[in-house]
C-alpha cells in the first residue's frame, strides 16, 4: 500500500491544479490549527474558501464526498473561523467546498467540486 501521506499530498496537487485552472487563488495549503489540518485555503473573488479534498482509488469504500460528514464539517467550521480571526479576515465571506478525485485505472484523474457543500 502507498505512503497515505503522499497519495494525499498527489491528490491535493491534483486539486490546487484543478481550482487554479477555475480561477481559484491558492492561499495556503495543509493549515494545521488546533491540531487538525484544513487541506486548501483559496480565494475565489472577495471569498475565502476552505477546500476538503477527498481522493480514491476506486469506490470499494464508498463515494469521496461521503466521507465529509458532520463531524469532519464541525472541525472545519471550528478551523476556518480560527484562521479567519488570526489572518484578519473576518471581513471577507467565506464557505466551504469539498474537491473530490477519483482516479482509475483506464482513465485520469476525474473531478467533482462540490461548492459551499454545507453551511455552518
Amino acid at each position: 500500500m502507498p505512503n497515505r501521506r503522499a497519495e494525499g499530498d498527489a491528490f491535493e496537487d491534483l486539486a490546487c491544479c484543478y481550482l487554479a485552472g477555475k480561477g481559484y487563488r491558492i492561499l495556503e495549503r495543509n493549515v494545521y490549527l488546533m491540531r487538525k489540518e484544513v487541506d486548501i485555503v483559496a480565494a475565489h473573488g472577495d471569498t475565502i474558501v476552505f477546500v476538503e479534498v477527498k481522493g480514491r482509488r476506486s469506490r470499494r469504500f464508498g463515494l469521496p464526498a461521503e466521507a465529509v460528514g458532520t463531524r469532519k464539517q464541525q472541525h472545519l467550521a471550528r478551523l476556518a473561523d480560527l484562521y479567519l480571526e488570526r489572518k484578519r479576515l473576518r471581513d471577507r465571506p467565506c464557505r466551504f467546498d469539498v474537491v473530490t478525485v477519483e482516479m482509475g485505472s483506464d482513465r485520469g484523474p476525474v473531478f467533482e467540486h462540490i461548492e459551499n457543500a454545507f453551511g455552518v
